[in-house]
C-alpha cells in the first residue's frame, strides 16, 4: 500500500465526457469504465485527487455552488460503484487572472499535498490536456495523456513526451500499477 502516492486526475475529458461548461448535474456524463478504474486506484492504496480549472465561475457561466452540486453529484456516481476520491480541488479563476492555481501552475496540487500528506515525487498526473503532463513534471512526478476528451488533438501538441499515453483512464490506471511497482 502506498500512503503517501497520488493520483491526481483532471475531471473533463479524462473522468467525464467534456461537453462544455458543465453547470448541472444532469451534463456530467461519466466516461465507461472510470469508476472501475478508479475502484481499482482505491484498493492499490493510492490517494485520488481531482484537479480541475472550471473557469466558468468567473466567467458567470455557473456559480460555485452549481460547481459544488456537479462535483457532489461525481462523488455520488462513484459511491454507488465503491468507488471514491480523496479531494477535488479546482481553479475559479478566469485564464487571464494570472493566478497560482490553475493548471499548468501547481497550487492545487500544493494545496492537496497539504492537506494530505502526498509525495509528489511518487505521485501521478492524469488528464486530456498539455497541462496536465506538463504539471506533472512541474511537480517532479509523472504525467499521462489519455486520448479521452481532448487528448489526441492534445497530442500533437506535446513539447515534451508525457510518461505514458493512455487510451483512456482504465489503460493509464493499468500502467500506474505497473509502473509504481518497480519503484
Amino acid at each position: 500500500m502506498y500512503k503517501n502516492l497520488a493520483v491526481f486526475l483532471d475531471r473533463d475529458g479524462t473522468i467525464n465526457k467534456d461537453t462544455g461548461y458543465i453547470d448541472s448535474p444532469g451534463r456530467l456524463i461519466i466516461i465507461d469504465g472510470v469508476s472501475s478504474a478508479i475502484k481499482r486506484l482505491n484498493s492499490n492504496g493510492f490517494k485520488v485527487v481531482v484537479i480541475t480549472n472550471q473557469s466558468g465561475v468567473a466567467r458567470g457561466y455557473f456559480s460555485k455552488e452549481a460547481l459544488d452540486i456537479v462535483n457532489k453529484r461525481l462523488e455520488h456516481i462513484l459511491k454507488k460503484k465503491r468507488a471514491h476520491i480523496d479531494g477535488i480541488y479546482y481553479c475559479p479563476h478566469h485564464p487571464d487572472d494570472n493566478c497560482e492555481c490553475r493548471k499548468p501552475k501547481i497550487g492545487l496540487l500544493e494545496q492537496a499535498k497539504k492537506d494530505l500528506n502526498i509525495d509528489f515525487k511518487k505521485s501521478y498526473v492524469v488528464g486530456d490536456k498539455v497541462s496536465d503532463v506538463e504539471i506533472a513534471q512541474g511537480i517532479g512526478g509523472k504525467g499521462i495523456l489519455v486520448l479521452t476528451g481532448m487528448g489526441r488533438d492534445e497530442e500533437k501538441k506535446l513539447n515534451h513526451k508525457p510518461s505514458y499515453i493512455a487510451h483512456d483512464l482504465k489503460d493509464a490506471v493499468e500502467w500506474i500499477i505497473k509502473d509504481s511497482l518497480k519503484s
